[in-house]
Order: C-alpha cells, then structure tokens, then sequence
C-alpha cells in the first residue's frame, strides 16, 4: 500500500497538506508498564476531586495543576552537512575558471530543536512524535535533553522510534519516581467534547490551551496508513508537537502532531493522533519489538468526483486501484488495475477509514476477504496480507524512468484525419499506435493502443496533465486500438448519463495510470 509525506522538524501545511508542530504532539503511553507502586496522576482516584463537572467548566486550573508535572520540553543538540561555496567569483561568469567549479566543500553547523512530550511511568518513560528527536536533511542528532516542569534537565536515550506513526520513546533517569500520566480511550471521544492540551509552544515553556474535539477520525489527505486524527479549535503551535491532549477525566487521548494553517500560526485547527493508534505502537517500541504493517502491493487513488462519475459509482466509497505491484498481494489475491476496493475484513473503505489503514493494521500473513467492484459488479477476492517493505524498497517498487521525461515522444507522427467528435468531446486528437511510433516512445511490442499527438489545453484532459507522446490503452475498462473504439466508449459513456470517462493512459517511461476525463 503505498501514498506518498516529508517529515522535517517542522512542517506546515495549507491546502491538502498537514504541518508538524515542532513539538507536534505525541500519545502518552496507556497502561502496564513498570512504576511500583506509584499512582498515575490522571489515575481516577487521583483525579476525583478535580474533574470538573458536566457542562462548560468554570475553570481547567486544577485540572491543570494535576496534570502538568508530567509534561516535559524536549530539546535536542544537531550537527548539519550544508554546502560551502568557498569561490569568490560564485554566480559570475568567470566562477568555473577557479576552485575546480566553484569550491562547495562539505560543511557542518550545529542546529537546535524544540518540542514537547509526557512521561508514562514512575521510571521516566516518555512519549513525544519521532520528528522532535530527529534532524534534518543530512544531520545528526547529537543529544536529547529533557526539561521537567520544576526546571531540571536530563539526558535523554532514545529507546525507539517509528516514522511512520511519527512517534518515539525516549527514557530518563534519576533516584526518585517521575510524575506520570496514561493513555484513555480515544475510541469514546465525541465531537463537541472538552480538551486540554498541554506543551511547549515556540520555546516558551510549559503553556496550556483549551477548546473542542472539532472533528474524530479527520483524514488530512496526506496519505499513509496513520493519516487519522482528532481535530481540534485548541491553539496549538511550533513547539506542541509531542505533547499530550487531555479529556475532562483527564485521559489522555491525543498527541498534538500537526495544524493546518495558511499563515504558520494556529488558526483553529490543529490535529493530534488518537491514542488508539499510539498506545499499541508505543508498547512495541518500549519493548524493542519491530514494527510490522500489512502491504498488499497496490497504487491507489481516492475515488473523487471525476472518478466516481467515470465509472457510475459513489464518491467517497472506496478507492480505486491504479497499479500494483507484480506478485504482490493484491496481484496473487486476482486484484486488477482498475477495480474499486470498497472492503477489508468486512470493513467498508471510506475517507475516514481508508485503504492504507485498514491494511497497514492487518497482521502480516493474515487472510482477509477484499471486496471490489468491477465493470459495475461487486466480487470477493481473499488475499494474504504481506509485510510492508522499507520505504527505499517501496521507492524501487514503483520506480519510473525520468531519464526521458522531457523529450519528445516521437518524431513525424503521421498526419491525422478529422476527428471531430473526439476532439470536441475529450480534446485530445490521436492516432493508432504503430510499430515505428512505439519504437520511438520505447514502448514493448505488445502494447497497443492509441498515441496522443495534441492536447487542448483548455479540456479537462489538458489541465490534468495529459501530453503529445501519452499512450491511450483504455477507455471505460475497453482496450482502444482505432479512433472508432474511442469515439465508441465516448458515446456509450453519454448514453449511460455520465458525464466523464475513465481513460487508462501510459506516459513515457512510467506506468500506466487511470484518469477520469470530463466529456464537454
């Protein structure tokens, strides 16, 4: 299963993306790990005389009080690898001519970072999101230094840590038991709920904010198997991420990891991962256990607007599939590019549950009946779940060759003939695929289809990217070899009502890809 997210420090995001606060937030760990006999302070004997009442509270004082001795700022030390131009005569003509071709030499300057994070035990286990304890580009991160509330500091050992997830376990030491809270059950939070979140934002210090759960379960568009999160009107910015997210009994039931925001400030949504997905990670990285998620194999694609017109179907109900792997899961299963995957395991593939999820959290060789739809008809296939691989091995999976990206497809293609209908109805104007224009794109013998030798840019097919070069293999699930069968799957198209058509396009040196295309 694979979406393509750059992890920085800090990340910002507007518009389908999401930024990490740096200190995003992390979960604080649940339950059963070593303390003695000390008591959590969200415990609920603890916390009995502090829960505020139903309705608006009047205050989140002692509430606060209880629960921010066990909330820490975390700083690390790093060592960065930047270019030094050493040439005096950089960016003139004449800087080729000295220092063999402008002198960059390897340089390294130290960088710090800030986040946030919570203690789990007596024994100082902490929580906190991977990317406040990891550096930049070509750095290394030379220290971790935690800061409780009554300002002492300690050095921090890194126990374990999972990009994906974007959460890691750091672990201090001293004589006496650390105050410590636990994870509740994210599962239960309803939008409108009250929240607290607790951090360390832009370096300030301990800083408590409060609002609502805006949204449960909010799929940031970000891709990847743990892209669900509990939206919140809470500020939270640069320096929160790390840290925890409370409920009104005091639970912990989010790390704050990430805002969406137009301006790099907290505008009023800000998201934080639920302590159901954190809680089981954090388990295995205290133990030392490896990380292991379920991969079927698959390139996918939510289905949108234009999409689900293509095929007739529902928006916002599965998710198309438009490559897989060769002898992946889904390959070895019967899956086929083009079906519409609309369950796992009985569970329906939605926007709030998607694909990557569901299978990311299937155990590795697990047996599960995968539901898809296609041509218009729903089927059963079972698949074995397999592990999912690195993410350099997921790059070479699905690599394309971008030697030749910008040349042209082929030369003196031969002339066209009218071709009205298509032209007016998708504005693309093509011609068979024949063995010497094949040759010249560096297409296999065996392909067949119809090449594109002009594009309207002001289609729909224009503006979603489509080139002179492109190869047309598909159209409505239909092998299209002649103008007569395009121009036939057009017109079956408005016959049935629809008002796009799924074409099934290959362009230079990369694999073949469904896109839906408005008919005007």
């Amino acid at each position: 299963m694979e979406e393509s997210k750059d992890v920085k420090p800090v990340r910002y995001a507007y518009g389908l993306t999401t930024a990490l606060l740096l200190g995003g937030a992390t979960l604080s760990l649940a339950t059963g790990y070593p303390a003695g006999a000390q008591v959590a302070q969200n415990e609920a004997g603890q916390m009995a005389h502090v829960v505020p009442r139903g309705g608006a509270p009047a205050s989140f004082a002692d509430l606060t009080e209880q629960l921010a001795p066990a909330v820490v700022n975390i700083s690390t030390r790093q060592r960065i690898q930047v270019q030094q131009n050493n040439n005096p005569f950089a960016g003139t003509p004449f800087e080729g001519l000295f220092g063999g071709g402008g002198g960059a030499s390897p340089q390294t300057r130290e960088a710090q970072s800030l986040g946030s994070g919570f203690i789990i035990s007596a024994d100082g286990y902490i929580v906190t999101n991977n990317h406040v304890i990891t550096a930049e580009g070509r750095g290394e991160v030379e220290s971790i230094t935690v800061t409780t509330p009554d300002g002492e500091e300690y050095p921090a050992k890194l126990i374990g840590k999972d990009a994906a997830s974007d959460l890691a376990v750091l672990k201090v030491e001293r004589s006496k038991p650390f105050p410590f809270v636990k994870f509740g059950d994210s599962s239960h939070a309803r939008v409108g709920d009250w929240i607290i979140a607790i951090g360390n934002p832009f370096g300030l210090g301990g800083t408590v904010t409060s609002g609502i759960i805006s949204a449960v379960y909010r799929n940031t568009g970000g891709g990847g198997a743990y892209d669900r999160y509990l939206q919140t009107d809470a500020a939270i910015n640069r320096g929160n991420s790390g840290g925890p997210m409370f409920d009104m009994n005091g639970q912990v039931i989010g790390i704050n990891n990430a805002i969406f925001s137009p301006t790099g400030g907290s505008v009023g949504i800000g998201f934080a991962i639920p302590a159901e997905t954190a809680a089981p990670i954090v388990q295995k990285l205290i133990k030392g256990e490896a990380i292991e998620r379920g991969y079927l194999g698959v390139r996918i694609q939510p289905l949108n607007d234009d999409l689900a017109e293509s095929l007739g179907l529902e928006r916002n109900k599965g998710e198309f599939i438009q490559s897989l792997e060769p002898g992946g899961a889904a390959d070895k299963a019967g899956i086929k590019a083009g079906d519409v995957v609309v369950k796992v395991g009985g569970k329906e593939v939605t926007k709030e549950q998607t694909l990557s999820y569901l299978v990311a959290n299937t155990e590795p060789g697990s047996r599960v009946p995968v539901e898809v739809i296609r041509n218009g008809r729903r089927m059963t296939l079972n698949a074995t779940v397999a592990k999912r691989p690195s993410e350099d091995e997921l790059q070479q999976s699905f690599s394309s060759d971008d030697d030749q990206q910008n040349a042209d497809p082929f030369n003196n293609p031969p002339k066209q003939q009218e071709q009205g209908y298509i032209e007016k109805s998708i504005g693309l104007s093509v011609t068979p695929l024949t063995p010497q224009i094949a040759r010249q794109l560096g297409a296999s013998d065996s392909v067949k289809g119809l090449v594109i030798v002009a594009v309207d840019p002001s289609s729909d097919a224009g503006q979603k990217g489509f080139a002179r070069g492109f190869i047309l293999l598909q159209a409505n699930g239909q092998d299209v070899s002649t103008q007569a069968d395009l121009e036939s799957a057009i017109r079956a198209a408005k016959a049935d009502g629809r008002s796009a058509i799924l074409l099934r396009v290959q362009p230079r040196g990369q694999p073949s890809a469904f896109v839906p295309v408005r008919i005007r």
